[in-house]
């Protein structure tokens, strides 16, 4: 099984929990509703691809998109934590990207079904390694940045989002239970769009997190 990296500490990952509709810019995009409760979704742990790895686009899909997001790692479980407390539940921040079948996921829509195939495939759950909670003063007050062959595709602004970190929390804690080693994926600013064979992606996190794949060709 994939390992995270905690500033050089191996962790062992437990549940994947995505977040959709999280900035309201990205659901206007998609022509999407701004949700009045978080939208979760899961992702299996054969979805994790660490930095580094090759990103292998499915055979199933023509249109695989890219989404970059602030990753939480937990690492003290709770149920019922209290909005006030959520933070001190996180291990550390890092940046990923929900890779999304969108022909797939749109198709699965049309038809009332679940999203797992068009966002949880292999390799679909893109993540980097993982900056110390302590070390980050504000999560709701984050940029974070995209970058494709050089060029500038998506910045995400925490404070933006319709949930920030804190209700997440503890919204998750109180339908699921979180436990040490879930991740939560937070959602996705605009700017999302289809990936090509060979296509070079750079998340940054300033001054903290650095991560980047390559699509195979």
């Amino acid at each position: 099984m994939t390992e995270l990296d905690l500033a050089g500490r191996a962790v062992r990952p437990a549940n994947i929990f995505c977040i959709g509709r999280n900035y309201a810019a990205h659901a206007a995009e998609l022509g999407n509703p701004v949700e009045e409760e978080p939208l979760v979704f899961l992702k299996p742990t054969s979805a994790l691809l660490p930095e580094g790895q090759a990103i292998v686009l499915p055979a199933f899909s023509s249109d695989v998109h890219y989404e970059a997001e602030l990753v939480l790692l937990i690492g003290e479980s709770g149920n019922d934590i209290a909005e006030g407390d959520a933070l001190s539940h996180v291990a550390g921040y890092g940046l990923g990207l929900d890779l999304t079948c969108r022909d797939v996921q749109n198709a699965a829509k049309a038809r009332g079904l679940p999203w797992a195939k068009g966002k949880g495939f292999r390799g679909a759950a893109c993540v980097s390694s993982f900056v110390p909670a302590r070390e980050v003063a504000d999560p709701g007050r984050l940029t974070f940045t995209l970058d494709i062959n050089g060029e500038r595709r998506q910045t995400g602004d925490t404070s933006h989002m319709l949930f920030p970190p804190a209700r997440l929390i503890a919204y998750l804690s109180s339908v699921f239970g979180l436990s040490a080693g879930d991740l939560v994926y937070t959602g996705t600013p605009a700017g999302v769009a289809a990936l090509k064979p060979g296509d070079a992606l750079a998340l940054e996190l300033p001054d903290l997190v650095q991560a980047s794949w390559q699509v195979a060709r």
